[in-house]
């Protein structure tokens, strides 16, 4: 079997930043804090968990002082740096900076809605990290939806901001957007165009993966898509290889891998999720190889 592993996969810059920060960090620093998974790989998070991070929650974020604490790439809302501040808690801000831009536009299109009585709409998984960072910017008003039953949460005579989760789809987003269009022609309000302003803040590093995969998955007979289960952005790609080539298969590790799904002479793909490393992909590649088929 021939096997390869994508060169577009694997961490997106926020999570790689992220990654090296608290690398960086534990080196001089014996426990170090993290509010949350630091990526949505359970793998990478035992490797970091064995160098010394150590993963928190928010609750456990109230109780603690005078230490340490990373913010990952999601970024955070504001109360979390008032917490840190109360609490003499030093943070190491590893937020993607594609994430905190979103978040101060979130912060002026909420501060621009609110003289309107309008409102400020993120398409996005509720109670997503990312997520919860944004809706942080707007005192917790804004209007998540992550699905069509959502979009009966706004109120199509009043003015609408919409913005995206930056790891979403970008067919989401635009069919999202189509849908709130045609809901406020609906309405027959008047200047349509004073109601409604949309933002594609998708991160493009993220949604070009996909036709960097649709291409990938129609050059080998099977795919591998190697990533961590609680990655929203995992099973987004994997159902962009699926839809390309019907066998595709979901793993987290190489230990998931059956033999009974490869056959003599297959060209085999690798690819992953923008929180997928390298080094695990790797792995999946020699324990492919060394099956004997």
């Amino acid at each position: 079997m021939k096997v390869t592993i994508d060169k577009n996969s694997g961490y997106c810059f926020g999570v790689e930043y992220a990654i090296q920060m608290a690398e960086e960090e534990m080196e001089h620093t014996d426990t170090l804090y993290c509010l949350g998974d630091i990526v949505h790989n359970s793998m990478e998070v035992k490797r970091l968990h064995e160098k010394g991070l150590r993963i928190i929650t928010r609750e456990q974020l109230q109780e603690l002082k005078d230490c340490k604490v990373l913010i990952r790439a999601h970024g955070e809302p504001p109360e979390t740096y008032q917490l840190a501040l109360k609490n003499n808690i030093e943070l190491i801000d590893a937020s993607c900076p594609v994430v905190l831009k979103l978040q101060n536009r979130v912060k002026h299109a909420y501060d621009k809605m609110a003289e309107v009585k309008g409102q400020v709409v993120i398409y996005g998984q509720k109670g997503h990290a990312e997520v919860i960072g944004l809706t942080g910017q707007t005192r917790d008003e804004a209007i998540v939806v992550s699905s069509e039953e959502d979009l009966e949460n706004i109120d199509y005579g009043r003015p609408v901001t919409l913005f995206s989760q930056t790891t979403k789809s970008t067919k989401g987003f635009y069919k999202m957007k189509d849908l709130i269009e045609s809901r406020i022609q609906q309405e027959s309000l008047p200047e349509k165009g004073a109601f409604f302003d949309a933002n594609d803040s998708i991160c493009r590093q993220v949604s070009n993966r996909e036709p960097q995969l649709q291409k990938f998955s129609h050059e080998h007979q099977i795919i591998i898509f190697v990533s961590g289960k609680k990655s929203s952005n995992g099973k987004a790609l994997f159902e962009v290889c699926r839809q390309e080539n019907p066998r595709s298969y979901f793993i987290e590790n190489e230990l998931e891998i059956d033999s009974a799904w490869f056959k003599a002479g297959d060209s085999v793909g690798i690819c992953g999720a923008t929180s997928t490393p390298m080094w695990l992909m790797e792995n999946v590649a020699r324990h492919i190889r060394d099956l004997t088929v």
